[in-house]
């Protein structure tokens, strides 16, 4: 089994040379605006994932992906031209949903945009419900003339809060 520094290398390598014979060798009418956008090698180096994107719409990657796969064998050759390991990988071609998941991203950040000015202009015109404060209550101080002892037989309870602690 190969280790992964090779593998990544045999991977940006085949991505260099696929990504070149797309562009001067594949002479096929169905090929769209292709970028390939990673390459992905198993271990034992027998087999290359070339994920792919293409720009334009559902009729034309559906075109770029019967043209990428009629000339699988044309870019296997040309792979094994040129690296340089013992036997060439077999080569499978998949559509990369990078285009789709950034549409999905920037519909969720649009709706989440909307939400916040929303909120932002709710927040602006709000009001409370009931006291701007329901919790803060007047202190009563001691020797207030509102201060109103209700009860006279806790005396030592009140001359311990007018004096402080006792020693």
């Amino acid at each position: 089994m190969a280790d992964q520094a090779r593998a990544a290398k045999m991977a940006d390598r085949i991505k260099v040379i696929i990504a070149k014979s797309l562009e001067r060798g594949v002479k096929d009418p169905r090929l769209g605006f292709v970028t390939i956008t990673d390459v992905r090698v198993t271990g034992d180096l027998q087999h290359a994932s070339v994920f792919y994107t293409v720009y334009g719409s559902d009729e034309e990657r559906a075109d770029t992906a019967a043209a990428l796969k009629s000339a699988t064998g044309m870019l296997r050759s040309e792979v094994g031209k040129n690296i340089t390991a013992r036997l060439t990988p077999s080569i499978e071609f998949i559509a990369d949903g990078i285009p789709e998941n950034a549409a999905l991203i920037e519909s969720l950040l649009n709706e989440a945009r909307s939400r916040d000015a929303e909120s932002e202009t709710l927040a602006k015109t709000a009001q409370y419900a009931g006291d701007e404060d329901p919790y803060v209550k007047p202190r009563a101080f001691v020797g207030d003339e509102n201060d109103v002892d209700d009860d006279d037989d806790d005396d030592e309870d009140d001359a311990v809060f007018e004096a402080g602690p006792r020693p």
